[in-house]
């Protein structure tokens, strides 16, 4: 993954400038802001002044996890229902302990472990994402498991109706088209695996 992520804007000149900020609500999972701004003046007109919501989520991971075998190539999935779409969905571990300063393996280990069981011999950071950043800052942790074995999950209450699914990597790719998996984050995942994999020789 290189050095460690660096979230300034590397002095880049900014084309929207904060004037003030009040925090309008909060849970233990996030806090939404509201903040006033106004963007740069151009040639079509002076600067301008506006509003911009934000909703701070704390650092989450997600794991591909993923495992070979005389009989193929396998990636383990769970599914859940998700409240905002009103549907459940075929998805990568993910998540977040809600707390500022984790470290990213440690967090990619407990939530694979959490959620399936599975425990992994090998991590491997692959990148960082951010998740939805027109609306939200929230970093995205991103590993491949391997070496895996299937041990008693730890889930939250809220995690009570998961399930998990070890799928051939073929038909979860056909699941990404077909509307099965519809998670932004599974797709941006399983696109940077593939892409470090092509590089690996």
């Amino acid at each position: 993954m290189g050095d460690a992520l660096d979230l300034s804007s590397g002095g880049e000149e900014k084309p929207i400038r904060t004037i003030s900020s009040r925090e309008v609500y909060r849970n233990p999972w996030c806090r939404v802001r509201e903040d006033v701004i106004e963007r740069a003046a151009t040639a079509e007109g002076p600067a301008k002044r506006g509003i911009y919501g934000v909703m701070e989520k704390t650092p989450a991971v997600i794991i591909v996890p993923l495992e070979r075998g005389e009989d193929g190539e396998f990636v383990w999935l769970v599914r859940q229902y998700r409240y905002t779409v009103g549907a459940s969905f075929y998805e990568l571990p993910q998540g977040s302990w809600e707390v500022t300063e984790v470290d990213p393996q440690e967090l990619a280990r407990g939530e694979l472990a959490e959620e399936t069981g599975l425990r992994a011999e090998r991590m491997t950071p692959l990148t960082d994402l951010w998740i939805a950043y027109g609306a939200m800052r929230q970093i995205h942790h991103v590993f491949l498991a391997e070496g895996l074995s299937l041990g008693e999950t730890a889930r939250d209450p809220e995690e009570h109706d998961m399930t998990v699914h070890r799928v051939a990597v073929r038909e979860f790719e056909e699941m990404l088209l077909d509307g099965r998996v519809m998670d932004n984050c599974t797709a941006a995942a399983w696109g940077v695996y593939r892409v470090w994999r092509e590089r690996q020789g």
